[in-house]
């Protein structure tokens, strides 16, 4: 980890450290119309390497929205010394006519979770098929990550249940190996407060119910995402999963931040309505420095990430925690 300034602007651009990036990774699972491929990224020098398990969203980009997305983030958390695992879920649009008429389409929120509990199963015949990362993995820090509907897949392993509309039975998808999550955009609570013009069309969400998400968290929520085809909160339902949540949970509210949150998705995404290098970094690094201080407390990035970019005139975000 490079040492840097308290200048948002050096630390926003730093040397950054090579990766090696493979994909795509095949695994075939019992009962999945398609093998799960994954992409794999991480550093080339280190060991003890924590584990980041992203869940992409649910957006209509051909490519973004699937294992070869969100790049503006693995790169930078695999240069941070982090084994980034992004599965291509049955949602991803270049698999849309292939699976069109298979249960759970379009959206596939109970397979999305299925992905990530498969990962983790295979996590070492992963691991194997990546001859670099031998001996490097420390397969007992794992965080999950998400944006939009990946950030619901990532309540889910968290310990947020809901009802399944189809069937009525309550799911609970908490996974213990996971001891830490990265939420992005995330999808706010249900019931009344779930009543934009197109929040039929996801009768799950509506049950939403954060009260077990006990696993702690950094949410982060841009001041400007109005879902408004979700709800008629404003930008303040995708904080819910800190506000709703039992602690410890963190809150990072990213100024100007919209649902791409500056260009997450990749930069020249053309849903991308808030076109911001400068905070796609800082969203970056900070996520990248709340986990490494969360998962070795003796390790201070947090605190410095919090000082360099959330603190003075030019501050990119605040930050509040419950414990």
């Amino acid at each position: 980890m490079p040492e840097w300034t308290s200048v948002a602007d050096t630390y926003l651009h730093p040397a950054t450290l090579p990766v090696l990036s493979v994909s795509p990774l095949a695994l075939t699972v019992p009962g999945r119309p398609l093998d799960l491929e994954v992409r794999v990224s991480a550093p080339l020098t280190g060991t003890d390497l924590p584990v980041i398990l992203f869940s992409h969203g649910h957006g209509g980009a051909y490519g973004l929205s699937s294992l070869d997305g969100y790049l503006p983030l693995a790169k930078v958390w695999a240069a941070r010394g982090f084994v980034v695992i992004q599965p291509n879920h049955l949602s991803a649009p270049r698999l849309s006519r292939q699976v069109a008429n298979e249960p759970g389409a379009p959206l596939f929120w109970r397979s999305r979770v299925q992905d990530m509990t498969a990962v983790l199963n295979r996590l070492d015949e992963i691991v194997q098929a990546v001859p670099q990362l031998a001996g490097r993995v420390d397969r007992s820090k794992v965080a999950v990550a998400g944006h939009s509907l990946g950030s619901f897949t990532g309540e889910l392993l968290l310990g947020a249940t809901v009802t399944d509309p189809d069937t009525g039975e309550e799911v609970n998808a908490l996974d213990s190996r996971i001891t830490q999550g990265v939420l992005l955009g995330a999808v706010g609570r249900g019931g009344e407060a779930f009543n934009g013009h197109r929040s039929a069309a996801v009768p799950v969400f509506r049950s939403t119910d954060f009260t077990t998400m006990t696993t702690p968290a950094l949410i982060v929520a841009g001041d400007k995402d109005d879902s408004q085809h979700w709800t008629t909160m404003g930008p303040d339902w995708h904080a819910d999963p800190y506000h709703l949540a039992p602690a410890p949970k963190t809150l990072l509210t990213v100024f100007g931040g919209e649902h791409l949150l500056g260009g997450i998705q990749g930069h020249d995404s053309t849903e991308t309505t808030d076109e911001s290098p400068d905070r796609v970094a800082a969203i970056a690094e900070l996520t990248a420095a709340y986990l490494r201080t969360a998962f070795n407390p003796a390790d201070n990035t947090w605190q410095t990430a919090q000082d360099a970019l959330t603190t003075g005139p030019n501050a990119l975000g605040r930050i509040e925690s419950k414990r």
